[in-house]
This record gives C-alpha cells, sequence and structure tokens, in this order.
C-alpha cells in the first residue's frame, strides 16, 4: 500500500477571517490571525473567571454554529458501535465490491467534537468528550468502536483486508493508542494502515525545540497542548505551571525514556530556529502521583515498548514545522524506523496543524 496526499483547501477556522475587507486592516483588509483567534481564548478566559461559564463550555458553543452542509457524493446517518454513538459516511456513487473502510477518531483537544468526512465508508465515534470523562474514557470509547466495527464489517460492505486507523491532533493520539492495542490482537483482522496528521503522542517533555520554537503560533499554543492533555487526564489543569517548567516527573523515570523522549533525537536542522536546551527539573511526589499516568502508552503512544512497536502497521505521518506537536511525530517518526515498521512521512514546512485540513487518498497496489 502507498499513500498519496493531496493539499485542497487551507481553511481560516475564524469566521472573521472570512468577512469582507476592513478599513485599516492589512493583508488584503483581513486582520491578522492572532488578532482573530487570541481574543476567544481570552472571551472565554474571562467569562470563567465571572463564573458565566467555563471557557471550555464558551467554546464549545462557538465551534456549535460551524456545521457542515451536506454533500451530494456522501450519506451519513447516525450509528451505535455496540454502546458507542457516532456516525458512518458512505460514498453515494456505487461500488462494485467491498470498499475500503477508514476509522476515524475525531480530534479537537479531547474536549471538543469534530466529526468529519471522506471518500470511503468511514466511522466515526462519538467519543466521550473531557473534562466531563477523563482518560481513558476517549480511548476505550474509540478502541471498543473499533473493534465492534472490525467484528461486523460485512454490515458496512467494507474489505476486511483494507481498514485504517486515522485522524489528527487528538485524534491522531487516540489512533495511535488503538493501533497500538490492536496490534498484538490474532482475533481481530489486521490493520492495514494508520494515518497519523499531526498527532500529540507524549506529555513528559513541553520543552522539545517544536514546544519552545512555536509556544504562540496559533492555532495550538504550547501553554493550550499542555492544558488540554491535562483535561483528559485528570479533568482540571491543575499542575499546569509544573507541567509545562518540565517538575512533574522524576528525573530517573525521565531518564529512562530519554532513549525515546529527548531532543537529542531531533534532527539539528529543527533546532536551528529558536531553541535553547533545558535543564532537567525534578518533581514532589504529589505533583507526579497527580500526573504519573503520562507514563502510559494508551495516553502518551511514543512510550510504548519496541516489542508493540514492531507489530505495527504500515504508517502515514504529516507533521508541520510551526507546530508545538512537531517533535512529537520525529520522534515517533525514529522509533517507527528504528523497528523496522514501514512508514510515508511527510512534513509541511510551512504550515501550522489546525490551518492544512487534507483530503487522503489510500490505495493498495497488491
Amino acid at each position: 500500500m502507498w499513500f498519496r496526499c493531496y493539499f485542497y483547501k487551507i481553511l481560516c477556522v475564524n469566521t472573521r477571517m472570512l468577512r469582507p475587507a476592513a478599513a485599516g486592516c492589512p493583508r488584503g483588509g483581513r486582520p491578522p490571525l492572532s488578532r482573530t483567534l487570541l481574543p476567544l481564548v481570552e472571551q472565554g478566559k474571562i467569562l470563567e473567571k465571572t463564573e458565566a461559564c467555563s471557557q471550555i463550555a464558551f467554546t464549545r458553543y462557538v465551534r456549535s454554529g460551524r456545521k457542515p452542509g451536506p454533500d451530494p457524493q456522501l450519506s451519513m446517518r447516525d450509528a451505535r458501535f455496540g454502546r458507542v454513538p457516532g456516525r458512518v459516511y458512505r460514498p453515494r456513487a456505487p461500488s462494485a465490491g467491498l470498499r475500503a473502510g477508514a476509522i476515524f477518531c475525531h480530534g479537537g483537544g479531547w474536549l471538543y467534537c469534530s466529526f468529519g468526512r471522506a471518500g470511503r465508508v468511514v466511522p466515526s465515534p462519538a467519543y466521550h468528550l473531557a473534562p466531563e470523562h477523563k482518560y481513558p474514557a476517549a480511548y476505550e470509547d474509540c478502541l471498543n468502536a473499533t473493534i465492534h466495527f472490525m467484528k461486523h464489517m460485512e454490515l458496512y460492505g467494507v474489505d476486511p483486508a483494507n481498514v485504517i486507523v486515522c485522524r489528527d491532533s487528538a485524534g491522531g493520539n487516540i489512533a495511535a493508542a488503538v493501533s497500538q492495542t490492536l496490534a498484538g490482537r490474532s482475533d481481530l483482522p489486521k490493520l492495514c494502515a494508520q494515518i497519523l496528521i499531526y498527532p500529540g503522542l507524549q506529555a513528559l517533555d513541553f520543552n522539545l525545540p517544536s514546544y519552545q520554537q512555536n509556544q504562540g503560533v496559533p492555532l495550538l499554543f504550547r501553554e493550550r497542548a499542555a492544558f488540554y492533555m491535562l483535561q483528559y487526564l485528570n479533568g482540571n489543569a491543575s499542575n499546569l505551571e509544573e507541567v509545562l517548567e518540565g517538575s512533574h516527573i522524576p528525573i530517573d523515570i525521565k531518564l529512562n525514556y530519554r532513549k525515546w523522549v529527548s531532543p537529542d533525537n531531533i534532527p539539528e536542522k529543527f533546532k536551528v530556529r529558536g531553541y535553547k536546551p533545558h535543564v532537567l527539573l525534578d518533581c514532589t511526589t504529589e505533583v507526579y502521583e497527580t500526573v504519573k499516568r503520562f507514563c502510559e502508552p494508551n495516553l502518551c503512544p511514543l512510550l510504548a515498548e519496541d516489542a508493540l512497536i514492531q507489530q505495527l502497521p504500515e504508517t502515514f505521518m504529516l507533521t508541520c514545522e510551526y507546530d508545538v506537536l512537531r517533535d512529537d511525530g520525529l520522534l515517533y517518526k525514529k522509533r517507527l524506523e528504528d523497528n523496522g515498521v514501514r512508514l510515508y512521512n511527510l512534513l509541511f514546512n510551512f504550515g501550522m496543524s489546525p490551518l492544512c485540513p487534507l483530503k487522503l487518498k489510500v490505495r493498495d497496489t497488491g
């Protein structure tokens, strides 16, 4: 199997970017991206401080108004994958044989729902969201939905030998974890591939080069990346400062994982732009107790053992230069290559993660 990746749109996710030109604004009359996105974050924080609503609830409300219109080429219906609700997308065009399937674990920082669409049979689980439902709820929902789908593929007209798991950001995290869990299962068809688009894969080090270089680059800021991970883990963002400065994991555990999570494993060309080596900091027992599950591969797939990584299906992975998650992908890329997993990697040199929606085409060449 090989992968072809077609960039078909670079979309603005804030509606004000699409409005007519405004007097006094640069870039063809549109306000700079940072000026349109930052107010949403700040508005949410203000509302939370005044106890009007949480910033998460505010963001969900804003996002709920952006719904995709009908697609003449796709049918969509609500479905249940065992006990997990979701949707199934199908091409309307008839097929002479079984179709390919793509299990679609939506992104959204584990906090927001962002269903998508594609040109094959696509089951998309509506997993339970943080902070109301903490780890491992999202992972377990997607795993159980995937297992249910793979056990009933004949109902969907899907070829058992041509099923992938995919998605971006937090969804890429879940997709990687699900792929690892299924790698050793002998009672299910094997996934033929995993597609990971700027995935977040670890929470041990938020001072890797990409986190330093792109800490203020929209749409995913460094502080937000740690905030989302803590909300998923604990249902709150306590110990955020410790996580950002790196004083949340004991030094001996950091050194144990340094073979996999280290700036030493990042190519030198990615360290040229605004990177300073970070001093290892120890942590208190109290802080570590609240975040110790960061060391679980189902939450941080980069930490899986080599014996498991070796069993993974071939992989397509995309990373973006101006993205805090870039180095998570680069470190996982090295692990896959070191363990002999067939890998197709693409670095989007001028991209920032949420601004490059992709149309992915996967084809089996036999």
